[in-house]
């Protein structure tokens, strides 16, 4: 990786104030989740456009300019609309002529999956603009049901970015090991507005639109995989935990995801969690928390970074990372 950026929007929205709007203690959200505050994205302003801020950063650390992206991928579940790309914006918001773009549709795992489309890409490259961009971003509050405590609570707006390339042996990105479970694809969904639900007068009165969430069975797969994830890492790479610098997880709720740390033998110093004060912001999560973590703390040459993501389909994935020297 040689460059990570972030962008939130810059309207915030405390927990205490949402749960006041849905008749709760002020204090029900934050107890529960660990979620303070959240950004919103302004009217207006859409997936593309957050995506571009957060690209514009990571490529500006990397010292690199649009021109030198070969590919962009980027992840979401709420893109611009529903074709062209999202990536295809974003390419034109760059001025990155030369990159071909497209989306990955994986939910909070996509910039997972977007890793591994974009290591595979470099792969097969000679010669010129060697480099990738992998996106994260969401709007989630364009799908949001205020009355619906269980999404209302949980989801923001951001996007993160990360500029991958070259790194000589024996740095850089690892395997990446992706799996999915579309017996579960009704646990966390948006209904309508595809082709089997069509947006219709019905789907709008019916509030089809918004996001609709099995919380008790998100939270039970949630509690499944990401000790897994740690620990099939781990033992593939013939490593302990206590041996990865940083684990980089998906960030649901802050609260649920360091308390699965702790069961999966991590510390808390070896943990990244950025979703106090940016709530849920699906494919952004992960890159957001590796961003603050990699400008909060610094890593460095040979430290072991774990990527742990998991979301709606229900998806999976993880790859570690052997940082390069800065």
């Amino acid at each position: 990786m040689r460059g990570t950026g972030s962008y939130l929007p810059s309207r915030r929205v405390e927990s205490d104030g949402i749960a006041r709007a849905l008749g709760l203690p002020p204090d029900w959200i934050e107890s529960r989740t660990g979620i303070r505050s959240r950004s919103v994205a302004a009217p207006g302003q859409a997936a593309s456009d957050l995506a571009a801020a957060a690209a514009r950063r990571a490529l500006e650390r990397a010292g690199l300019a649009p021109g030198d992206l070969g590919l962009i991928v980027l992840g979401t579940s709420t893109p611009d609309e529903l074709g062209p790309s999202t990536a295809c914006r974003v390419q034109a918001l760059l001025g990155a002529g030369r990159a071909a773009a497209f989306d990955v549709s994986a939910a909070c795992t996509g910039f997972v999956y977007g890793l591994q489309a974009a290591v595979g890409w470099l792969s097969t490259q000679r010669g010129a603009a060697p480099y990738a961009l992998v996106v994260g971003v969401e709007v989630y509050s364009r799908f949001l049901d205020p009355a619906d405590r269980a999404t209302s609570a949980l989801f923001g707006d951001g996007a993160a970015a990360a500029v991958i390339g070259p790194a000589p042996g024996p740095y850089g990105i690892g395997p990446i090991t992706l799996g999915s479970d579309g017996t579960h694809a009704g646990d966390v969904l948006i209904p309508a507005g595809g082709s089997r639900a069509p947006a219709a007068p019905e789907t709008l009165a019916g509030l089809g639109h918004t996001i609709r969430m099995d919380a008790r069975a998100v939270r039970g797969f949630i509690t499944e995989i990401f000790p897994r994830l740690v620990a099939e890492a781990c033992e593939e790479a013939g490593v302990k935990p206590a041996d990865l610098a940083l684990v980089v997880p998906h960030q649901p709720n802050p609260r649920l995801v360091a308390s699965l740390a702790a069961e999966a033998g991590l510390e808390p110093e070896q943990l990244a969690i950025a979703g106090r004060d940016a709530g849920n912001i699906g494919a952004a999560s992960l890159p957001h928390a590796l961003d603050a973590a990699v400008r909060a703390r610094g890593l460095k040459g040979g430290d072991l970074v774990l990527l742990a993501g998991f979301g709606a389909g229900v998806t999976w994935g993880r790859t570690l990372i052997t940082w390069p020297p800065t």
